[in-house]
């Protein structure tokens, strides 16, 4: 059940959020939003973004897909260090030929858990810069959300049922024990191209390419037909985008400006 009520015990704290309120009438009826021109300014705060499953093949295109923490959460990797992000620019813009994740899209609304009523209560972030008093796009309209809050619950609403969906395709995988732990490591060359000695970037969750092959026709049909198998050979096609990142932290540390790594 979701809401737009005031309620106690609201638990959670959700990255990129620093003030979520439950939106209301009587707090936030003379609130609005302003249009800005770098709407994702804020993912340059990390380096990890959340991801939904059904968004791991559009994100493969721009980042490694990776899972971490004890819940197995699948990420985008952005950047190569916390607070590090490759793909947002000082200015705050966001390249153009990245995917956003939908985790960012929501902004600045989320949905957070009311455990003493049982429900989901839709919030707003009162620190968003572009929350303003009489701001252009009004949250409220005689009382009632107005026509962009109530898009923005619909769309928490079908994230909170992908966040579902991603939950059972982690706890799936690991039912069938198919994580592993790997590392993204780079070899470095000199100016002869001679390879140096190997440096470990990160060490993260996977699939196991080895664990998926062992699998059984009939569990390997079982996840072809429920769809799981399509998301985790994007996953694995994911992986090859570290070396892109590689190439735009060295592009980055030059102060070349940003283009197509």
């Amino acid at each position: 059940m979701t809401d737009t009520t005031n309620a106690a015990g609201l638990t959670g704290n959700v990255l990129f959020y620093t003030q979520p309120e439950p939106i209301t009438a009587e707090q936030h009826g003379s609130l609005g939003v302003n249009p800005v021109d770098r709407p994702y300014a804020f993912m340059a705060k990390s380096h990890l973004v959340p991801l939904t499953v059904t968004e791991f093949a559009p994100a493969a295109l721009s980042y490694p897909v990776i899972f971490v923490g004890e819940s197995k959460q699948p990420v985008a990797v952005m950047g190569l260090a916390d607070g590090e992000n490759f793909f947002v620019e000082p200015s705050g813009a966001v390249r153009g030929d990245c995917y956003i994740p939908a985790y960012a899209r929501r902004y600045p609304f989320v949905f957070a858990n009311d455990q003493e009523q049982g429900r989901m209560i839709l919030c707003i972030d009162r620190g968003a810069s572009f929350i303003t008093e009489g701001g252009q796009v009004p949250l409220f309209e005689n009382g009632q959300p107005s026509a962009y809050v109530n898009g923005a619950m619909e769309f928490c609403n079908n994230f909170e049922q992908e966040r579902q969906r991603t939950e059972s395709f982690v706890a799936l995988l690991t039912e069938l024990d198919l994580f592993d732990t790997r590392e993204a490591v780079f070899t470095p060359r000199d100016q002869n191209g001679a390879p140096g000695q190997p440096q470990k970037l990160a060490e993260y969750v996977a699939v196991s390419e080895d664990k998926l092959k062992a699998l059984s026709p009939e569990k390997l049909a079982e996840l072809r037909d429920n769809g799981a198998l399509g998301q985790i050979y994007a996953h694995l096609t994911s992986l090859l985008g570290w070396d892109r990142l590689i190439a735009m932290a060295f592009q980055r540390a030059s102060g070349a400006p940003a283009g197509n790594a």
